[in-house]
């Protein structure tokens, strides 16, 4: 995987970052999702390499190599912009000063903090698969919390750590002919980890808590999104049919919305659909070649 790139680990203030860096051009930053680690771009990230543009994919605070602060009983320590900031501080390490970003799943949740926090950072955002934690929760029904029950069970204490480290090959499906053999191969490593599995987890106590407080205090003081955003999603995914059409949600959060891209997937479309994401960033993003 990554042939050509780079590895590092950052070691910040309270949290060391695992990051994989190749390409020269234009900086693009891309957050992967749960339960995966920066192994998953591992198709799309050499696709952007070759259309012009350095790529940066680290792992997420507790996911995969990277390892934060023990959890906290507010779970600040998990929340996005924490994890944010553990992005931005490993970007300017590595020298890069402004970039593009794009986040899937859970990092789309990481970049939309990162741009709404630092937004003279970002020059083009894409968030993938995703609307607000807190729009979500204003439009809760029967379906979602049935179809995602995931995001409350996760939120228990302790339980879903005893029922996932039971047996995680069971609960995180996936095989190596979808995910690549050296992909595969990390994403076991990271799930089978009961550390990684503690830091997901707060990951979600974090978003139904002190993310979604965040997001509150934005829309009270009139916060928006300041970079150009495009919002793309899985065709297989319920996301619009669960929270309405994403375009328009994220219309009342940012200014400068494109898309509505439909990714020929279901949920893990780094995996499923690389050269069509590759296609659809790179195009937003202004690729040279």
């Amino acid at each position: 995987m990554f042939e050509g790139f780079q590895t590092s680990v950052v070691h910040l203030d309270d949290s060391e970052v695992f990051v994989r860096h190749g390409g020269s051009g234009p900086a693009v930053v891309l957050l992967h999702g749960h339960p995966r680690t920066s192994s998953t771009w591992h198709w799309v990230a050499p696709g952007l390499v070759e259309r012009g543009f350095t790529v940066v994919c680290p792992d997420l605070r507790g996911y995969g190599r990277s390892r934060g602060p023990a959890p906290t009983p507010d779970h600040a320590a998990h929340s996005k912009r924490a994890m944010a900031a553990d992005i931005l501080g490993a970007v300017r390490r590595l020298g890069i000063e402004r970039f593009h970003l794009a986040g899937h799943d859970r990092g789309s949740y990481v970049a939309f903090r990162l741009a709404m926090d630092d937004p003279g950072v970002v020059d083009r955002l894409a968030l993938l698969d995703c609307i607000p934690i807190s729009e979500h929760l204003r439009r809760i029904t029967p379906g979602f919390a049935t179809r995602w029950f995931h995001w409350f069970f996760f939120a228990q204490p302790e339980t879903p750590e005893r029922v996932i480290n039971a047996d995680p090959d069971s609960w995180y499906a996936g095989g190596p002919e979808e995910l690549g053999d050296e992909n595969y191969a990390e994403f076991r490593a990271a799930t089978r980890d009961p550390d990684v599995v503690r830091a997901m987890l707060e990951d979600y106590r974090a978003g139904l808590t002190v993310d979604r407080r965040d997001e509150e205090e934005d829309r009270d003081a009139g916060r928006r999104l300041r970079p150009p955003l495009l919002v793309a999603w899985s065709a297989g995914e319920d996301l619009d049919d669960l929270g309405g059409d994403p375009v328009e949600v994220w219309k009342t959060w940012a200014d400068d919305v494109r898309g509505g891209a439909v990714i020929d997937s279901s949920h893990h479309m780094a995996e499923e659909a690389p050269e069509q994401l590759v296609d659809v960033l790179a195009a937003f993003f202004g690729a040279e070649g």
